[in-house]
């Protein structure tokens, strides 16, 4: 009985550390999701920041977040995808935490961030 304890546990544990990770997006893969319409996009970067210049489509969660689950689709398998500055910036798990806490399941991370996308020479919309 106690091994099986154990082995519980240690699989709780387990689950409980790569809880809140998510998987990166390309580019390249988001820019196919943008043209099919078969995305969220989750702009992390402040209000400041998305009025400059966001991904097409994409929200701004500052705005957003006191009410996101309107923002978000009805279907709990949509495709959501959160960003922020870059690589090293972390602010993007706010907005992909938020939409797991209401059930999304399939739930990204563009890891290159506003900055890689302008450093692919890709082109962003200003905010209103």
């Amino acid at each position: 009985m106690k091994k099986i304890m154990t082995l519980i546990a240690a699989a709780f544990v387990a689950t409980s550390v790569y809880a809140g990770e998510f998987p990166d997006i390309s580019i390249a893969d988001l820019k196919k999701a943008i043209a099919d319409k078969k995305v969220v996009i989750v702009d992390v970067m402040g209000s400041a920041s998305y009025k400059k210049g966001h991904v097409p489509t994409a929200i701004d969660f500052a705005t957003a977040k006191k009410d996101f689950a309107k923002s978000l689709p009805a279907d709990k398998n949509a495709l959501i995808v959160a960003y922020c500055g870059g690589p090293t910036c972390s602010a993007y798990k706010a907005a992909a935490t938020a939409a797991e806490k209401l059930g999304y399941k399939n739930i990204k991370h563009m890891s290159a961030g506003i900055s890689g996308w302008l450093a692919a020479k890709e082109v962003t919309e200003p905010g209103k």
